[in-house]
């Protein structure tokens, strides 16, 4: 047999193989043909992390509650969230020495849990009546195995402004994140309301104090520290029972960014957070008309008050490293509502 002949008889056979059933078995019966229903459409996966911002926290209406200026976040019904459970740290700001005012409770609060979980050392500051907080507050820090500094004080008088750093400076071996976060808020429903005396508590508070501690910080802050000044969605869209207090946010916001641009230079940022309306004892003690704490934050697009644990992170954002091109920026959080 020629090798042309034995190629071609290979071919043959193989073909006949593929085309034929196998000899003495039988022939596999194909299914009629039939229409397929199309598939019912597939829910698409939800991540187990995510949380629906609509119901992540309590919603109004609210029980009507009331405490004496300046409050306690323990006795608010219901407690806010400052991140105490739930911020989980990285080291990113390891090393760092902050000052906060106001760091018992609210946005301060939240700041000095998030700042120790990231590895800094915090003083803060708080008005004597609020030592009941600022102790939780200590606790935490020092949980973290943080530097834990707790200075009371009335930040209406400039020498305690000024004693405030160098106590802070010295406990914490250097200082190079300043947040003044403390304020004063109190609703009046006419300007005819407000007292000179009431009107000058506000702004010492909120305005004066802040020059003070800048002033005698600068002197401890090298490049890449940084200033954080807490002002507010009022600064931009006024409420008219707070005449005085949106007066001071809008101060805040200016100082930010006009000693941005003239600390810029010497490496040191300057930003601040503008909060809209957050669940803290500030409203529970005079800032907010019990009909307007009933429904706070109901008017949001989220429908509800945020909570101080949920700008915690922007604090952050602001003081690590990471953000060192943002100055005279001022960071919205608002739950959709207000500006910037």
């Amino acid at each position: 047999m020629t090798r042309r002949k034995l190629i071609g008889g290979i071919g043959t056979g193989l073909a006949a193989v593929a085309i034929s059933p196998v000899l003495g078995s039988p022939a596999t019966p194909q299914p009629a043909a039939t229409t397929q229903a199309p598939a019912a459409p597939q829910s698409p996966a939800t991540s187990p992390n995510l949380q629906d911002p609509t119901t992540k926290y309590p919603k109004p209406p609210f029980n009507g509650q009331t405490q004496p200026w300046p409050g306690l976040a323990a006795k608010m019904d219901p407690r806010p969230d400052h991140g105490e459970t739930s911020y989980r740290g990285s080291g990113r700001l390891s090393g760092r020495k902050a000052l906060i005012t106001g760091g018992d409770s609210g946005m301060g609060r939240a700041a000095a849990i998030a700042f120790a979980r990231e590895g800094a050392d915090v003083a803060i500051n708080y008005y004597p009546t609020e030592e009941p907080d600022a102790r939780e507050v200590i606790e935490l820090i020092r949980a973290e195995g943080r530097k834990a500094i707790a200075i009371p004080g009335d930040l209406r008088e400039e020498a305690f402004c000024r004693k405030l750093v160098e106590e802070a400076v010295s406990a914490l071996g250097g200082l190079d994140i300043v947040v003044n976060n403390a304020g004063r808020q109190q609703s009046h429903a006419s300007i005819l309301d407000i007292s000179t005396e009431q009107f000058d508590w506000t702004m010492k508070t909120n305005i004066y104090a802040p020059f003070w501690i800048i002033k005698a910080a600068l002197p401890h802050l090298q490049p890449g520290s940084v200033i954080i000044g807490t002002t507010s969605e009022q600064a931009y869209d006024p409420s008219p029972d707070l005449y005085d207090y949106a007066q001071t946010k809008a101060a805040t916001m200016n100082y930010i960014k006009s000693l941005a641009k003239q600390l810029g230079p010497k490496g040191i940022r300057v930003n601040g957070v503008a909060p809209g309306p957050i669940w803290t004892p500030l409203q529970v003690s005079g800032g907010a008309t019990q009909e307007k704490l009933k429904k706070f934050g109901g008017q949001t697009p989220l429908g509800r008050p945020g909570q101080p644990a949920e700008l915690a992170s922007i604090y952050v954002q602001l003081a690590a490293e990471s953000g060192s091109y943002a100055t005279g920026q001022v960071y919205g959080s608002s739950g959709g509502a207000g500006q910037p």
